[in-house]
């Protein structure tokens, strides 16, 4: 190559880049935001998916952000944190798929994990909400010892400590959450009447004991403030179907939208702030994501998530 025919390739690369870092990020799809920006522009990843074969695209997704066995390691106690809270079946929308929750503790299994453990504390009676929801038949039907879905009992309840908490201190909270090598969310995503919308951080009430009334005076600050103490090692949203209105309990099914999405991410803020967009809205719009973020508990920029999709 002559000098001239050098420095015109090398004037048309550079002004190429230049055009490529100023374009707005919504002009690229996601493959091409991965492919076009700079890697070290990113500070989390989401994977996400769309599809009806739900263990499949639970398996498809995780995959994404690293496979479940980045997650579980050897002799790992688990613990999975569905939200089993209203007296719904699934077709409701107000509580998580059973079929991802079966999905992640079949995968957890495989990853060697010694015992997985499913649980929530329901705003209805428990035993309507974990049978109705579909969940316990669902990990009933595993056979398998190492995993249970099972009902909170009310002695592990442990009042502990929130050092870096803004807002709240201290709170009764269920031991075998806090004491788990590895700690997956899985919340369903839907519209809340407080929260503004339920996610991965609010999701995580459900470990709560006492009157979590008290929660709603501060509700995303307290939430933020519990993220700093029991924060997911991953983040598994569900949005299969989403209740679009009167969440978090629902009850209509013109309230339902089938979306066939899954989300996944160890960054529990960005989870959030991806499934924000589902609803139409955006992270800065929910009070506990933008509280979150502001803690240093994880990345609610959207143009600092890679997100990348299921082809």
């Amino acid at each position: 190559m002559d000098r001239r025919r050098f420095l015109q390739n090398a004037a048309f690369w550079s002004l190429s880049w230049s055009l490529i870092q100023q374009w707005p990020f919504s002009a690229f799809t996601n493959r091409s935001i991965a492919w076009a920006a700079p890697r070290n522009l990113f500070t989390a990843t989401v994977g996400l998916g769309k599809g009806q074969d739900y263990p499949r695209l639970v398996r498809q997704v995780v995959a994404l952000v690293g496979g479940m066995s980045s997650f579980v390691k050897p002799g790992a106690r688990v613990v999975i944190k569905p939200n089993i809270g209203f007296d719904r079946p699934p077709e409701m929308a107000a509580t998580t798929h059973p079929l991802v929750v079966r999905t992640l503790a079949e995968m957890a299994l495989e990853a060697g994990a010694s015992q997985v453990r499913i649980f929530d504390r329901p705003c209805n009676e428990a035993r309507r909400c974990y049978q109705n929801s579909g969940i316990l038949p669902a990990i009933k039907a595993l056979s398998n010892s190492k995993v249970r879905c099972e009902y909170m009992d009310r002695r592990k309840f442990v009042t502990t400590s929130i050092p870096q908490g803004q807002a709240m201190k201290s709170w009764d909270i269920y031991r075998d959450a806090l004491e788990a090598d590895c700690y997956i969310n899985v919340p369903v995503a839907k519209q809340h009447g407080s929260a503004g919308l339920s996610l991965g951080l609010k999701n995580s009430m459900g470990v709560l004991g006492g009157n979590r009334g008290h929660w709603h005076r501060k509700l995303d600050q307290n939430l933020a403030d519990l993220a700093t103490l029991l924060r997911p090692t991953l983040t598994v949203i569900d949005a299969t179907r989403m209740l679009m209105r009167n969440g978090p309990q629902g009850g209509n099914l013109r309230d339902v939208r089938i979306n066939d999405t899954i989300l996944a991410s160890s960054d529990p803020v960005a989870a959030d702030a991806c499934a924000t967009l589902l609803f139409d809205r955006t992270p800065d719009e929910i009070g506990s994501t933008v509280m979150a973020a502001n803690m240093g508990l994880g990345t609610a920029q959207l143009n600092r998530i890679n997100r990348i999709e299921v082809p």
